[in-house]
């Protein structure tokens, strides 16, 4: 606990150095010349002593408050898109700022979202982040600009506010690959139909991974469905009834890929001795336990919370320029998470 009589003063004198270099130290000024083992001195007497910083002084003579806003479009509701808020606060907390968090809906109306983000704007934050639970196009609220602010998974259709996005087309490129790599040649892709960035981009990475091996990708069979049980399981009975049925299977994501698994029992197809599969999405209750477990790409729910966090912060802090980042997204890479739904085709 955070001993109150405990001042910059006393952490000084426990580290042999000037109470200026203590304030450099732990408000992290990045022009100040310490060496690293003044720093490691410094932050070691202020543990030991109990020292906490007075936050209110801190936000008087800083203009800063410590506080970020997030505005979670159902993403506080959605388990494994939950990661991008852990990822947020634990990079968040990491920089001595907390995050202060808004539940929104995807369909709530543009004057709840202005609102949404006014209620944060009214409590001072210094920044803001605005996450949607899956990647697309969005048109942001008219007062997000306000502070300096970051999009999670998610573009604004006017390009003009920072934002970092999965790579879909290179987790389709992996994908694809693993199922290349294990020998097999006729693959076919269960898709999503909803007019999202991901739908055309998976479907890009499939095809033009495939050409590149040498095959048709162009020609390569594509069936669509709602990205949900029901529609790769009417997906998968179609693509799988074909004279010439794939027997390596990429579906666009990891429910898509338990409704194939429930096709391919009805048509008496063993995973993966008859039939290989790749997900995507890694929604660990279903990748995990299917049986056998899923071959799938990871979207970096994590990771994109933390980067968001860690930009916002050096823009709220001048160590970098939203404006120049928000010319192009950032693109995260999608990692393969390998289980026993991929082998080589049987003969």
């Amino acid at each position: 606990m955070t001993n109150r009589s405990v001042g910059i003063k006393e952490v000084a004198v426990a580290a042999g150095v000037s109470v200026t270099t203590v304030s450099h130290v732990l408000n992290d000024v990045s022009y100040a010349r310490i060496s690293p083992e003044t720093r490691g001195k410094v932050k070691s007497a202020a543990e030991q002593l109990g020292y906490g910083p007075n936050r209110l002084a801190q936000a008087l003579r800083t203009q800063r408050t410590g506080m970020l806003g997030l505005v979670s479009e159902d993403i506080a509701t959605t388990p494994h898109a939950g990661r991008i808020i852990l990822g947020a606060d634990e990079a968040a907390r990491a920089r001595g700022y907390n995050l202060m968090i808004i539940n929104t809906s995807g369909s709530a109306s543009p004057e709840s979202r202005d609102a949404d983000v006014e209620a944060l704007l009214e409590r001072r934050v210094d920044g803001i982040l605005y996450a949607t639970m899956y990647h697309r196009r969005v048109q942001v609220p008219v007062n997000l600009g306000s502070v300096p602010s970051v999009l999670v998974d998610s573009v604004s259709t006017g390009g003009s506010i920072t934002a970092v996005v999965p790579d879909e087309e290179g987790g389709a490129r992996a994908a694809v690959g693993i199922l290349l790599a294990a020998g097999h040649t006729r693959i076919g892709f269960l898709n999503n139909t909803d007019d999202v960035p991901a739908t055309w981009d998976r479907l890009r990475g499939f095809r033009a991974t495939l050409t590149e091996a040498g095959l048709d990708g162009d020609a390569a069979p594509v069936e669509s469905e709602i990205s949900e049980v029901q529609g790769g399981y009417e997906a998968a009975r179609r693509m799988l009834g074909r004279e010439d049925r794939p027997t390596g299977l990429f579906c666009y994501n990891d429910r898509m890929a338990m409704g194939a698994y429930r096709a391919a029992a009805e048509l008496g197809l063993s995973i993966p001795g008859d039939l290989s599969v790749v997900g995507f999405d890694d929604q660990e209750l279903i990748a995990a336990n299917l049986y056998p477990g899923l071959t799938t790409v990871a979207l970096p729910h994590y990771e994109m919370g933390a980067w968001a966090a860690e930009n916002l912060i050096d823009a709220i802090e001048g160590k970098t320029d939203l404006a120049l980042m928000a010319l192009h997204p950032t693109i995260l890479d999608c990692p393969v998470v390998r289980r026993d739904s991929v082998a080589a085709p049987a003969r």
